[in-house]
């Protein structure tokens, strides 16, 4: 599975970086200074507030602790992290489109933990297109 989209960071867990202290996620285990992410389908009640299907997007579902590998478009850094929680809420989302130089992504699919994000891209640029694997 290969999937093409944006990804953004959320803040759980601990308190880390630019983060307070916030609940552990749905799967219990969310921390912003570990490597893990929120997938929009990890479970029905979770697709029924994400709905990625609004933006035509057709996401497998996957379980908390399941990884994906996330490779940031802009410089080809990738990082592996696991699900522990439900997110992006994608439907707020369609058609956004982010882009570095001709490389573009549309669509948030991923949400990482500051510590994941930050090893792949700078926190302050929020958003950055990415390639999705399992």
């Amino acid at each position: 599975m290969a999937l093409y989209g944006e990804m953004s960071w959320f803040c759980c867990g601990s308190s880390w970086g630019p983060c307070a202290t916030t609940g552990h996620g749905a799967c219990g285990t969310c921390n912003s200074g570990s490597y893990q992410h929120a997938w929009p389908n990890t479970s029905d009640a979770c697709l029924a507030i994400t709905r990625p299907d609004r933006c035509g997007e057709t996401l497998a579902r996957r379980g908390c602790g399941f990884t994906h590998y996330t490779t940031n478009r802009c410089n080809g850094k990738q990082v592996a992290t696991r699900i522990a929680d439900c997110g992006p809420q994608t439907d707020l989302w369609c058609g956004e489109r982010t882009c570095c130089g001709s490389v573009c992504g549309s669509n948030r699919i991923i949400d990482l933990t500051p510590a994941a994000f930050s090893a792949i891209a700078s926190l302050s640029g929020g958003l950055r297109p990415v390639l999705v694997e399992a």
